[in-house]
């Protein structure tokens, strides 16, 4: 596979403070909905409507083409202890097959040479620390950690979630897409997809292709510059391959529109097109940051959850359909009590309203 180019537009040079609100904390949702697909959806037109997940067979047109995200988030959440005392890691970047990068929580206690001791005898040593950030080097290497990994680790539930995962959350924080390994975090638009639901889809006529986009530690990281067009994103890996790159280019050229299913399906698909917008198949890195003042080379509908303030996805969908439109839409969920984040209710966006 070859690689797009990559040169993008630079953000306007907004302020990070043009993209807060308040969020009663009584709107950030702890569990999904039952059934997934029940969850409310705000349709975000020229005017906005208040629908369900169910209702997006009816939104969307015959000759539509979903584009969805394959990735499957992994288990690295860990708790275990170094000495008497507690300590929780999130794994989120491995370095060799016996080395990841972690946050660890109380990383302030935690020493080089440290070791901390998890469930079914396996050890890690404290390798490196910068921050609230830890090297951590386990007594298991490649296959045999993934392994324990799968059998013993928890999902790495964002720290807006304000309880521990269980089990429930090993199902409820996986996708119907779910095939490759490799995140360390949802992509959580794809959560409120079920079986009927993907069969309604089909009977409308909405084609669907996946891609593969790792989501990283970026997510759970604020944006820090006051002024955005200094924000720099952590790259995270993903692939678009050459059938779904055809497909895409085919509903476009017959008229159809390209809905893509999260924000990680959309910042690799605009990765992967050209200037003129045309997507080539891409395996690599994208550190796409999107604001306002970006050019959509190709999606033209966005099925995203609510998002964060100041975050760089409350960011991506203002550019996508306007600032001041997004401010309005949002304002306009909190009112109505649409529940918010990774496991709360979504919105379709169609492109360029504002």
């Amino acid at each position: 596979m070859t690689a797009a180019p990559r040169r993008h537009d630079p953000p306007d040079r907004a302020r990070i403070e043009e993209f807060d609100f308040r969020l009663p904390e009584a709107l950030i949702a702890l569990r999904p909905a039952v059934p997934r697909d029940q969850a409310r959806l705000l349709h975000v037109g020229r005017v906005l409507e208040d629908r369900s997940v169910l209702d997006l067979p009816q939104l969307l047109r015959p000759g539509d083409l979903l584009v969805v995200n394959d990735t499957r988030v992994m288990p690295v959440f860990l708790v275990g202890r170094r000495g008497r005392a507690s300590v929780t890691v999130t794994l989120h970047a491995r370095e060799r097959p016996d080395t990841w990068r972690a946050f660890a929580r109380p990383a302030r206690r935690l020493r080089l040479g440290d070791r901390i001791s998890f469930v079914a005898g396996v050890e890690a040593e404290v390798a490196g620390k910068e921050g609230g950030e830890v090297v951590l080097r386990f007594g298991l290497a490649g296959a045999a950690l993934m392994e324990w990994l799968e059998r013993h680790g928890a999902m790495p539930l964002p720290p807006y979630i304000r309880r521990a995962p269980d089990a429930r959350d090993r199902g409820d924080y996986q996708t119907l897409f779910a095939q490759r390994p490799g995140a360390i975090a949802a992509p959580t638009a794809g959560l409120h997809f079920t079986p009927r639901l993907v069969e309604a889809l089909e009977r409308r006529g909405v084609g669907r292709v996946a891609l593969t986009l790792h989501v990283g530690a970026g997510t759970f990281l604020p944006i820090r510059a006051s002024d955005l067009g200094r924000h720099r994103m952590n790259p995270e890996w993903g692939t678009l391959g050459s059938d779904a790159a055809r497909a895409i280019n085919e509903t476009r050229a017959r008229g159809g529109r390209v809905v893509a299913v999260g924000s990680t399906s959309l910042r690799l698909i605009e990765t992967a097109a050209d200037a003129n917008g045309l997507l080539h198949p891409f395996e690599g890195e994208t550190s796409l940051f999107i604001a306002p003042g970006y050019r959509f080379k190709v999606v033209d509908v966005l099925l995203t959850n609510f998002h964060l303030p100041r975050s760089t996805l409350f960011v991506l969908v203002c550019a996508f359909a306007g600032v001041e439109h997004m401010r309005r839409a949002y304002a306009h969920a909190i009112e109505r009590g649409y529940r918010f984040y990774s496991y709360g209710d979504c919105c379709l966006i169609e492109r360029g309203l504002g």
